[in-house]
């Protein structure tokens, strides 16, 4: 039992002795860190703070405004017949080329042509019987003076002259009708463009009340895009068609690749209260056919250039309660934070109005560690960016 004894207090000893000097290593540590300079180490000696920085830079600045939009045919044209028939011929391709006046299908004309021939007829009827009456009435005129036919036979023969005229007249209207009505028949292309796909075959009737066109045609070259902007961008939208033609760019729905240039040729007379946005169309030649109707791709405008505005990059910018600011590195390297007034274009360039000068360095990555007057290792953001 002694020696058990024994054992016990050592091992509480030891167990002490342990404890004193893990509590003696805690309060050290924490002197030093309360006490940096006691050990010997002072702020002037701490290691300075990598950072990455740019320079301000003066530059002409292309100030776009953005949105999702859709192409659309700059013309489209539902092909219908305005006549009841028979469909005897179609005579055009999906997906052709045709020019305004091509012949795209036939409708029998037989009865048509049939009706004609009747309306000429009947004016040539009446046209005889015109002949007569005007030889009657002159003979009737004639024999007036001397009372061998009274008054009322002349005017009985003027009025047949008369009525025979109009009859003519009404013939005349009547031909013409039948022409168009023949005319009807032969379904033209009614401008330049593409063929869509075809909705009849020969051989079945037709109507000219059918909901379903025996197709469509559009024009794509030109062709149009048709996009949306805030309400917001609206002056400054109408002061850059003021100054002339509007440079408008179409990307794909990534934004990456661009898919053709042209520019801006409709700003909508009103704003759209329910969603507070105005509708634009830009006008593209599209010769090599890149835009295609109902694809939805990314529009782009230039409705400015800011002249020698000092920029920096937009990762620069940071926001604080007051406002925009950046970090800034002094020439002794050491950082200061700036208030500025800025306006960010995009996502690499922002537009500094007052605060910086051009020349002066930004720090674009690394601004969390940073305290006002912290000694920094400034490195080039371009240098680092550089393949070797």
């Amino acid at each position: 039992m002694n020696m058990a004894t024994e054992q016990t207090r050592a091992t509480r000893h030891w167990l002490w002795l342990i404890g004193v000097a893990v509590l003696a290593g805690a309060v050290a540590i924490g002197l030093w860190r309360r006490h940096p300079s006691d050990t010997g180490v002072s702020d002037g000696a701490r290691r300075p703070i990598p950072v990455m920085v740019a320079a301000t830079k003066a530059q002409d600045v292309p100030i776009f405004v953005s949105a999702p939009g859709a192409v659309q045919a700059w013309n489209s044209v539902a092909v219908r017949s305005q006549i009841d028939g028979k469909l005897t011929a179609v005579n055009f391709e999906e997906g052709q080329e045709v020019r305004q006046g091509d012949v795209l299908a036939e409708i029998d004309s037989r009865a048509l042509k049939a009706s004609l021939n009747q309306a000429i007829a009947k004016k040539s009827q009446d046209e005889a019987q015109l002949t007569s009456a005007q030889r009657d009435l002159g003979r009737s005129q004639a024999l007036l003076p001397r009372q061998v036919v009274p008054q009322q036979t002349v005017d009985q023969q003027q009025a047949t002259v008369d009525q025979l005229k109009a009859a003519i007249t009404a013939d005349q209207a009547a031909i013409e009708a039948a022409q168009v009505q023949l005319g009807y028949a032969t379904i033209t292309a009614p401008m330049d463009g593409r063929i869509g796909l075809r909705q009849l075959d020969a051989g079945n009737i037709i109507h000219a009340n059918d909901p379903t066109p025996l197709t469509v045609l559009t024009l794509i070259r030109p062709t149009a895009v048709t996009f949306n902007l805030p309400q917001s961008s609206l002056f400054e939208v109408r002061e850059a068609l003021l100054r002339g033609p509007v440079a408008t760019t179409v990307l794909d729905q990534d934004d990456r690749q661009q898919l053709a240039q042209g520019e801006l040729r409709f700003l909508d007379n009103q704003i759209d209260q329910a969603t507070s946005t105005v509708r634009l169309k830009a006008r593209f030649a599209n010769d090599d056919e890149r835009l295609w109707p109902g694809e939805f791709v990314r529009v782009r405008a230039l409705v400015d250039t800011r002249r020698g505005a000092v920029t920096v990059p937009s990762p620069a910018l940071q926001r604080g309660p007051q406002g925009f600011y950046v970090w800034v590195v002094k020439p002794d390297d050491t950082a200061e934070t700036r208030n500025i007034d800025a306006m960010p274009v995009d996502d690499t360039v922002t537009i500094v109005t007052t605060g910086l000068s051009s020349g002066e360095r930004v720090v674009v990555d690394g601004q969390s560690r940073l305290e006002a007057g912290a000694r920094v290792e400034p490195r080039s953001a371009q240098a680092e960016q550089t393949p070797d």
